[in-house]
């Protein structure tokens, strides 16, 4: 018997259940409005021409997404036995994972959006002319950091534990990666190994395609290497229940 379109409809009935229920996880309506608030409350101080504040919370709600909500649900997920279950059904256990890592995404990705459109109406912010690389730094830096949250969900034995592990991880590489502060106010000791974090590596990208400055290998470099080492480590930690 023919399993392939019981399966699709199964997934498709997936991803709307797990569309609505993310859209009522209190986490996520936090994940998109802390970037929006700190745009709102430094904006004002800031010129027209700023290439500073936007990628600074342009890299905030990917990291939060990526490290807080996108970790806690997967471990919850495990936790209450959901992935175990789905074994029983047409749905396999991994398609649950895709349904929510891209869910996730979306959101981190329809975050930036309202972040960039809250800027240009507000602030006067201008877009970087360079649109492929803008795209390209932002999809890139997307995937390392979200990669450091699947290992997060991969060894954290409950959604408690998963949150509290995002919340160790996230403020010291906030501040190394110059997220809680300019990188000109801090340390140079300590921008310079920001610079080696993923966050890090996220930011400083971005504020390169914002003052239209060529884009440096080595940081590139750097993110897709921990994209791919990250996730295949995540891939070998991980426990369906």
């Amino acid at each position: 018997m023919n399993r392939a379109p019981a399966r699709r409809s199964a997934a498709a009935q997936l991803t709307i259940t797990e569309t609505k229920l993310l859209s009522r996880d209190p986490g996520a309506f936090f994940t998109l409005v802390i970037p929006v608030f700190i745009l709102i409350a430094f904006g004002s101080s800031v010129s027209a021409g700023d290439v500073t504040l936007l990628p600074m919370t342009l890299a905030i709600s990917v990291a939060l997404v990526a490290l807080y909500l996108m970790p806690t649900a997967l471990a919850t997920y495990r936790e209450k036995g959901i992935l175990r279950r789905l074994s029983t059904t047409p749905v396999r256990p991994g398609i649950i994972l895709v349904v929510q890592l891209a869910l996730q995404v979306a959101m981190a990705w329809g975050a930036g959006i309202l972040l960039i459109l809250g800027a240009m109406v507000l602030y006067g912010a201008q877009i970087p002319a360079d649109a492929p690389a803008l795209l390209g730094v932002y999809a890139l830096g997307t995937l390392a950091v979200f990669s450091l949250g699947l290992v997060i969900a991969a060894v954290a034995p409950s959604g408690r534990a998963a949150n509290g592990i995002g919340v160790l991880l996230y403020f010291p590489l906030a501040y190394l990666a110059g997220l809680l502060q300019p990188t000109p106010l801090m340390p140079a000791t300590m921008v310079r190994i920001g610079e080696f974090t993923p966050l890090g590596a996220f930011r400083s990208v971005l504020h390169d395609v914002w003052t239209t400055q060529p884009l440096e290998p080595a940081p590139l470099v750097l993110m897709a290497a921990y994209a791919v080492v990250l996730t295949l480590v995540a891939v070998k930690l991980f426990r369906w229940e």
